[in-house]
């Protein structure tokens, strides 16, 4: 929202400074993106009249031009624009002027010629985008005159940034409501220059038929209340420019003065209006209602055929539609130098409405961009009577006195209970209802008390009535007219909450402290894919090459991996916690599954002189596969082998099993899975289904060091290859009995006195009771027994 400081000075005087006014707003909560000196740049730039202008010799595209840059001056200038004319007014900027972007006009000879000054364009001026043409000045201007005061650019710009749920403050007025100290009891409309005195009669009816137009809601879902006022005779021309500074102060061009006033009083209170030629509109008459069959394009005011859903809202006369509600009006019925008679629009619409219609046209206006935040409901009247004002000053004409009012459903004050207590728990901070009551009333609320309830009873008013629907929503009003500032920063004793977090979100957070203490780094990835890499088609896809959502994460981090190698970071650890969406046969809708997965490539740890940097491998991979299996499916086991992937190297592989189900795999990345360069390492990478509710965590729980001596014992065993591991450790713990407490792998061998196809693996055995100390017999009687378990189950023989 571009707002005019000099506006703002007109509807609340004193509010001070631009910086100042910036200041406060970012303590309100609607940052300024930029404070713009509107002179900046313009102080030696002149009205100038071109007198003559001539041919240049031996250029086809330039002009030699006689400028009166004053009474009694005159310079020759030499201009290549297309739209000088003899007797145009445009702004010159005469050797020695500097123009925004610090530029400096010089005197300069071209092929014999002198040009003493530039005739510039919008662009060149800073006040635009129009670079084809120069900036054409109505007539009235005095040559010799500065830019700035002709134009009214003598004021200040901020550029404030609004948030989707204040439409609010898309206007001066609401701008200046939380500026003023008086706050909005104290906002004055400044005087229109030469209006007169507007008086009409509103005729309410749900077919509001008057002596100059009928209107008629034929579809009141979507629009609550529409005004039509008429006025006749009107002189359409150039805005006087007062009007004009406004406009371009705030950003805006100047077209007419029939046009210029809707727009003012869209700038200045935020209501949207829309001026038709009565004379277009078949029957005088205007329907609110959706396109009919038959309707399927329209032709909008920049020339565009615009096609029409059956869903929109159009603006129709008797026999055809000549705008699309909230969004455009139509190239049929616009206003022109030729109009005579006005018919004045001011509606509201159901925002949603507006919104859809806008995304399905991909058309945004300012109209529309004010009525999909939602416009203030009380404020049609007002604004209404303000239009006809500037228009009736600035384009004359005379205003029929009855003015079609039709409002199928009218609008109720929303009245919002307060508690002063609940203030004070969420802030942190005690208000008393009278601190309320000043707090709240400046912004325009109307607050009574409630002795019953003990709390505060505020309605709130119709330009806040779309984003204030709580009391959470007033709690944080309060806060900001407080001042976020002005809370204690020092932290105050708070009771914890007794709601538990879900399952699902702890094991998150378990699995993030275990993957960032491995030293991996959390990834967010876009959810989109292509064709290949997702079963879900989205409804309304961002782009064409990511139509649906992804059935899996680890593509995505493998974009993340090909994206640090392109910038030579040969070390990435990543993992991600998000969801995937895969359809199931026979469901309507996707599944929606949460998952993790994990990237490494490049080496283990940094590179030091006394160590060589080796790279991961399978075990790091099965390593962290294997603890985030044990936190996510404490019953599922990491086993050899992989699922059919084109992204995992066959032989290579891991899979989590639960039973028959596989909830996770891993492995290395097959290599046409990935674009890499030379130089990069085996990329490994995993990918975990996470249970939807997960078991409770399990408690943790100690042993004490026990007061007898352990005793240990070492096994070597001669172990086929077919044979894994833990399947040998399982056998092992089943058959020592209790008495075992720990069993460690410590050695594995092959070669001379190992048979083919058998590999040696050692074991350290640690034995100790907690209650006595064990004799030899008992420890190497346990020993014995898993050696008949292994020999009799597993086919494994000691090594002797």
């Amino acid at each position: 929202m571009k707002v005019s400081c000099a506006w703002l000075g007109a509807l609340a005087p004193g509010l001070g400074t631009p910086e100042e006014l910036a200041h406060r707003l970012v303590l309100r909560g609607a940052p300024v993106e930029s404070v713009t000196d509107l002179s900046g740049g313009l102080d030696g730039v002149v009205v100038a009249r071109v007198e003559e202008v001539r041919e240049y010799p031996n250029a086809d595209r330039l002009t030699l031009c006689t400028v009166e840059s004053g009474p009694g001056e005159r310079v020759r200038v030499v201009c290549g624009a297309p739209n000088v004319r003899p007797g145009g007014l445009y702004p010159l900027a005469p050797v020695g002027a500097t123009l925004p972007g610090n530029r400096t006009i010089e005197r300069l000879r071209i092929r014999g010629e002198t040009s003493e000054g530039m005739l510039c364009s919008a662009r060149e001026l800073g006040l635009g985008s129009d670079q084809s043409g120069l900036l054409e000045l109505p007539e009235g201007f005095v040559p010799g005159a500065r830019l700035v005061d002709a134009l009214g650019l003598a004021d200040w710009r901020l550029d404030v940034e609004v948030t989707a749920n204040r439409g609010d403050l898309l206007s001066h007025i609401g701008i200046a409501r939380e500026l003023a100290p008086g706050g909005h009891a104290s906002l004055r409309l400044p005087p229109v220059p030469g209006a007169p005195e507007v008086s009409c009669e509103l005729v309410s009816d749900e077919r509001a038929a008057v002596a100059a137009a009928a209107v008629r809601i034929e579809d009141p879902d979507l629009c609550m209340r529409y005004l039509g006022a008429v006025v006749r005779g009107v002189r359409v021309g150039p805005s006087p420019d007062w009007l004009q500074a406004r406009l371009r102060a705030a950003g805006t061009r100047p077209i007419n003065n029939v046009v210029d006033a809707t727009n003012y009083v869209l700038l200045e209170l935020g209501q949207p209006l829309h001026a038709f030629d009565l004379a277009r509109l078949g029957d005088a008459t205007m329907v609110v209602r959706r396109p009919r069959p038959g309707e399927r394009g329209f032709r909008t005011l920049d020339g565009v055929e615009r096609p029409l859903a059956p869903d929109m809202l159009m603006i129709c006369d008797a026999s055809r539609p000549v705008a699309i509600a909230g969004v455009m009006g139509g190239l049929d019925s616009e206003v022109t130098a030729a109009t005579a008679d006005v018919l004045l629009e001011c509606a509201l619409f159901e925002p949603s409405s507006i919104r859809s219609t806008r995304r399905v046209l991909g058309l945004s206006t300012d109209a529309s961009y004010r009525f999909e935040r939602g416009v203030d409901p009380e404020g049609l009247e007002p604004a209404l009577r303000r239009a006809l004002e500037v228009i009736l000053a600035t384009a004359g004409g005379r205003l029929d006195p009855r003015v079609a009012d039709c409002h199928p459903r009218p609008f109720e004050r929303r009245t919002v209970e307060l508690r002063p207590s609940r203030v004070g728990q969420v802030l942190g901070v005690p208000f008393e209802a009278a601190a309320l009551r000043r707090l709240l009333e400046p912004l325009g609320f109307r607050v009574s008390g409630n002795r019953r309830s003990r709390a505060l009873r505020v309605a709130v008013p119709g330009f806040r009535s779309c984003d204030v629907t709580r009391e959470i929503d007033l709690i944080e009003e309060v806060a900001r007219t407080h001042g976020y500032d002005a809370f204690p920063a020092t932290l105050r004793a708070f009771r914890p909450g007794t709601v538990p977090d879900h399952p699902l979100f702890d094991l998150e957070d378990r699995l993030r402290d275990l993957f960032v203490a491995r030293g991996l780094f959390e990834a967010h990835t876009p959810a989109f894919a292509g064709v290949s890499g997702g079963e879900v088609r989205l409804t309304n896809p961002i782009s064409a090459e990511e139509a649906y959502v992804r059935s899996a994460l680890l593509p995505s981090l493998l974009r993340r991996v090909e994206h640090n190698w392109s910038r030579g970071t040969r070390d990435v650890r990543l993992f991600e916690l998000a969801t995937a969406f895969s359809m199931l046969k026979g469901e309507a809708r996707p599944r929606e599954d949460p998952r993790l997965a994990a990237v490494l490539t490049g080496r283990r740890a940094p590179v030091h002189f006394a160590e060589r940097g080796e790279s991961f491998g399978l075990w790091d991979l099965k390593a962290l596969l294997e603890d985030a299996t044990r936190a996510a499916w404490p019953d599922a086991a990491v086993a050899a082998g992989g699922p059919e992937s084109r992204l995992l190297v066959r032989g290579e592989a891991l899979t989590v099993r639960a039973g028959d189900r596989v909830m996770g795999w891993g492995g290395r990345v097959a290599p046409e899975a990935i674009d890499a360069p030379p130089w990069a390492d085996a990329v490994w990478g995993l990918e975990l289904v996470l249970p939807e509710e997960p078991g409770p965590r399990p408690p943790t729980t100690y042993r004490g060091l026990g007061p007898f001596p352990v005793v240990e014992r070492d096994l070597a065993l001669v172990v086929p290859d077919r044979l894994a591991a833990r399947e040998v450790e399982v056998a092992i713990r089943e058959a020592a009995g209790d008495l075992l407490q720990e069993l460690g792998l410590f050695d594995l061998y092959r070669g001379r006195g190992v048979p083919e196809g058998h590999r040696s693996l050692a074991y350290r055995l640690q034995f100790q009771s907690p209650d006595r100390t064990l004799t030899d017999l008992e420890v190497d009687r346990a020993v014995e027994r898993a050696i008949d378990r292994l020999r009799v189950e597993l086919g494994v023989e000691r090594r002797g």
